[in-house]
């Protein structure tokens, strides 16, 4: 039995059972491969269904404010790819006439979509013959045929894009790519994968050589940053604080957060009260402060790692833009902050 019809029969009986796979609504399949890049099955699902419900159309979607999406997002991080799910949602509804574009070159035009996604929506929804290539992907290639060459460099990605187009069944495009995917996600895990039940142990040279462990190559990851936050947490007698919309590109894009002074290290109490304030509130005079944690709190994302504090500051008095602190949580905002809105006593 050849490599794809095996894969497919491991499919039939392994696969899990999952609502976008019940579907062959193109919106319900773009909106499950967003979610799901860059996050797990497990986390996903939730927020999957979470969107359906509340957004069950791309009409709907489309004609829903950019915040309420961001506060149905929060958690999920990469808040870019909620950005672009609105403003793609508003470009089919508006300039396509709602009608969802059904090939791999069309859909390759949509803002959030790339080539992997592209490919998916196209097999999956329209059973065009078009391979995925995701990290499941490059890791069952690189095993089960040898491949070393890193699978983040420009020749890697268009060696497995090629091998992926070859192998994919042309009759069954759709079931192949989501076999391939599944394959990856549960079987050929990237940590510790048994082996001994695969189907494919008898063929896959990662197994035979002893490389499973070392498959798939990847470059470097880039230089992590390390950050300095310090969030000022301001109080005043009304029990209103000020939190502001984070305009600029970059992370959190669109979220909001109390007002931020970056340093070049972490601050003491003695180095913080040197600050300036007058920004912010009305009488600096009138500033009394508290540090939330001592010990800097680190956030880690992709490419940075935010070491923060949280200064409790309470006022006399805050300009007119301030908010009621019980309003906080309908804002969205980034984990890092919704979480310290949650347990702390205000």
């Amino acid at each position: 039995m050849d490599f794809n019809h095996k894969l497919i029969n491991w499919y039939s009986d392994k696969k899990r059972d999952l609502p976008w796979r019940e579907t062959s609504n193109p919106y319900y399949i773009w909106l499950s491969e967003i979610i799901l890049q860059q996050t797990q099955v497990k986390q996903g699902l939730p927020y999957y269904n979470a969107f359906i419900t509340q957004y069950p159309t791309i009409f709907d979607l489309a004609n829903a404010s950019e915040t309420s999406i961001l506060k149905l997002w929060q958690g999920l991080g990469y808040y870019s790819r909620a950005r672009n799910l609105h403003f793609t949602a508003k470009h089919i509804v508006n300039e396509l006439n709602g009608k969802f574009p059904d090939t791999y070159n069309d859909l390759l035009k949509l803002k959030g979509v790339g080539d992997y996604t592209a490919s998916a929506i196209a097999s999956i929804a329209f059973n065009e013959v078009a391979a995925v290539v995701d990290g499941n992907v490059y890791r069952v290639l690189s095993r089960y045929f040898g491949i070393e060459t890193p699978i983040n460099s420009t020749l890697g990605i268009k060696e497995f894009k090629s091998l992926a187009s070859t192998l994919i069944d042309r009759h069954q495009p759709a079931t192949y790519n989501q076999a391939i995917m599944e394959f990856g996600a549960i079987q050929c895990k990237p940590k510790n994968p048994d082996c001994s039940v695969c189907p494919f142990q008898d063929s896959c040279v990662a197994l035979q050589n002893q490389m499973v462990d070392v498959l798939p190559v990847k470059l470097k990851k880039t230089k992590v940053t390390v950050k300095y936050f310090n969030f000022l947490v301001f109080m005043d007698p009304n029990k209103k604080t000020l939190f502001e919309k984070r305009t600029k590109k970059g992370i959190w894009q669109h979220l909001y957060q109390f007002p931020l002074i970056e340093s070049e290290k972490s601050l003491t109490p003695e180095e913080f009260h040197l600050l300036n304030f007058e920004d912010y509130v009305l009488k600096q005079e009138t500033l009394d402060y508290s540090l939330y944690n001592e010990t800097d709190i680190v956030h880690k994302l992709s490419h940075q790692h935010l070491h923060t504090k949280f200064w409790i500051i309470d006022v006399a008095a805050l300009p007119e833009e301030a908010i009621l602190i019980k309003t906080l949580t309908k804002y969205p905002s980034p984990v890092l902050i919704s979480e310290f809105i949650d347990n702390f006593s205000f």
